[in-house]
C-alpha cells in the first residue's frame, strides 16, 4: 500500500510540474522549459485512472494538489478514499484517514530515484530524462520522457499537449502498468499559505517512522 502511495505521488508530482498555462504555438519542449524557468507555485485538481493491459480502468482517484518549489508539496485524495500526502521540505507524511495511520520518512529518502525528487525542485529534467518528440495524435502534441537510469520507477512517460498546455499524461511503470492523469482548474504562481505544507499528526493515530 505504501509503495502504491509513493508511485501515485511520483506520478502526480510529474503531472503537476509539467502542466502549464496555454502558450501560443509553443512546442512541448518549450512548454517544459517554461515551467522550470517561470513557475514557482502550482495548484490544481486532478483525476487519475489506472488501466490494465486491455485498457480497462481498474483504479480511479481524484482530489486537490499544491506545489511550492523547491521541495514543498501536498496532495489531498478525496476519492475513493481520503488520504493526505505532505512534504514539508524535510519529511514526507502520508496520512491514511480511513486507517488512522501516519507514515513518515525523510523526503529525500522517500523520493530518491523517482520523478518527484527531480520535478519538485528547480529544473534539471535533462539530467534525469531523455526527451523525445512523439507523433501528434488525436489533436495532441506528444512528448516522451525516458529515464536515463533504472531507478526512476517508470519505464516511459508520455505527455500530450494541446495548444501548449498538458492535456493527457501516461506513465508506464516497470511492471507495464499504465496510469493516466488529467489536471483541472490549474493556477500558477499564486500565493499558497504556509500552513498548507505543515502537517501535525492527529491525536490517537498510529505513527510509522520517526517524527523527530
Amino acid at each position: 500500500m505504501i509503495r502504491q502511495c509513493y508511485q501515485m505521488l511520483a506520478g502526480l508530482l510529474l503531472a503537476t510540474v509539467l502542466a502549464i498555462s496555454p502558450v501560443l504555438a509553443a512546442t512541448p519542449e518549450q512548454s517544459l522549459e517554461r515551467f522550470f524557468n517561470k513557475v514557482s507555485t502550482y495548484q490544481a485538481s486532478f483525476k487519475q485512472v489506472v488501466l490494465d493491459d486491455s485498457g480497462q480502468a481498474v483504479q480511479q482517484a481524484s482530489g486537490r494538489l499544491w506545489i511550492q518549489r523547491p521541495g514543498l508539496f501536498r496532495w489531498d485524495y478525496e476519492s475513493p478514499y481520503a488520504q493526505q500526502i505532505v512534504a514539508d521540505g524535510k519529511k514526507l507524511w502520508v496520512y491514511d484517514i480511513g486507517l488512522q495511520q501516519v507514515t513518515v520518512r525523510a523526503s529525500e529518502e522517500a523520493l530518491q530515484g523517482t520523478p518527484a525528487m527531480l520535478l519538485s525542485g528547480k529544473g534539471g529534467v535533462l539530467k534525469r530524462f531523455k526527451i523525445e518528440p512523439q507523433p501528434s495524435h488525436k489533436g495532441l502534441d506528444w512528448l516522451a520522457l525516458l529515464p536515463r537510469t533504472g531507478d526512476s520507477g517508470y519505464r516511459r512517460i508520455r505527455l500530450g499537449f494541446r495548444q501548449g498546455r498538458l492535456d493527457t499524461m501516461e506513465l508506464i511503470d516497470n511492471f507495464d502498468q499504465l496510469t493516466r492523469i488529467t489536471l483541472l482548474d490549474v493556477a500558477e504562481n499564486r500565493r499558497i499559505r504556509k500552513s498548507v505544507f505543515h502537517f501535525t499528526p492527529p491525536d490517537n493515530v498510529d505513527i510509522v517512522g520517526d517524527v523527530r
